[in-house]
């Protein structure tokens, strides 16, 4: 005689028709101003030019898709040596704010410089002083790998000032950074690997890397933005997780504090041509 077993298959009926969607309330935050005014001044370049760009935007809640941008903003910058003021003004809907009839503005060496926002009849405050850089002295495709096989292996070389206390951030392009630190190759020629993926990287192709020079504040500043965004979590002042407070602050009502940071760095840039190897 055959025998059937029901209950397995009554079990299974049982929960499948108790399941219920869960809505989860998630709680809406009041949005915070997000300030991303990272200046370079492209050094090696010949002429000087310099990226000084702010950009404004406001935290979304965490299932919101898109970024506010703020467009509204009153933004100026003062150098605190003389007490000259240059005016920033947002021409494109896009939330960036570039100096006004002085798109040749280069920040000068041993300046401090104030950046001042004013939103919403709140007004934001943040100094900088240029922090100065070194070279990439080479960057060339090698043929190592990681895990899959498959990554692209970009060997990087260069010199350390053994003069002063340095950190360095990397940019590799499409949001990937390495932040360095000089306390283990003061004064020395630094040589170390970096690995892109395959499947996200274009061959053959060029691959934009730039150098500048931070602060210490700065250096541990975005190593927690790192490992609380992640490395591809769309850049690092696109979303902030949590309130990880920069050096700018609200001078007209403490608690509602920004978020984001001011910093003004030497930048040196390399270009590398990634090819198909065998």
């Amino acid at each position: 005689m055959k025998k059937i077993y029901l209950l397995p298959i009554l079990a299974i009926l049982f929960f499948i028709s108790c399941e219920k969607v869960i809505d989860v309330d998630v709680p809406s935050i009041e949005p915070k101003l997000i300030i991303d005014a990272s200046f370079e001044v492209l050094f090696d370049q010949n002429p000087v030019v310099a990226n000084t760009v702010v950009k404004l935007s406001l935290s979304k809640d965490y299932f919101d898709e898109e970024i506010p941008v703020v467009t509204n903003a009153t933004v100026f910058l003062t150098n605190l040596s003389d007490n000259s003021i240059i005016n920033f003004s947002e021409l494109n809907s896009d939330g960036d704010y570039m100096p006004n009839f002085n798109s040749n503005f280069i920040p000068e060496d041993d300046v401090e410089y104030e950046l001042t926002i004013i939103y919403n009849n709140e007004t934001y405050k943040g100094k900088a002083t240029k922090v100065k850089s070194t070279v990439i002295n080479e960057i060339q495709q090698g043929d190592d790998t990681l895990f899959s096989g498959d990554e692209i292996e970009l060997e990087i070389s260069f010199k350390d000032d053994a003069a002063l206390e340095n950190y360095y951030l990397f940019d590799f392009t499409n949001d990937l950074f390495v932040t360095i630190e000089d306390r283990f190759l003061n004064g020395s020629e630094y040589n170390f690997s970096y690995y892109l993926e395959s499947e996200e990287t274009e061959l053959p192709s060029k691959r934009l890397v730039t150098l500048s020079g931070i602060t210490k504040e700065y250096f541990i500043y975005f190593r927690i933005l790192q490992n609380q965004s992640g490395q591809n979590g769309g850049g690092p002042f696109q979303t902030v997780p949590s309130s990880l407070l920069g050096n700018m602050i609200n001078t007209t009502n403490e608690e509602n504090f920004p978020l984001g940071y001011f910093h003004i760095s030497e930048t040196d840039t390399y270009i590398i041509d990634l090819v198909e190897k065998n």
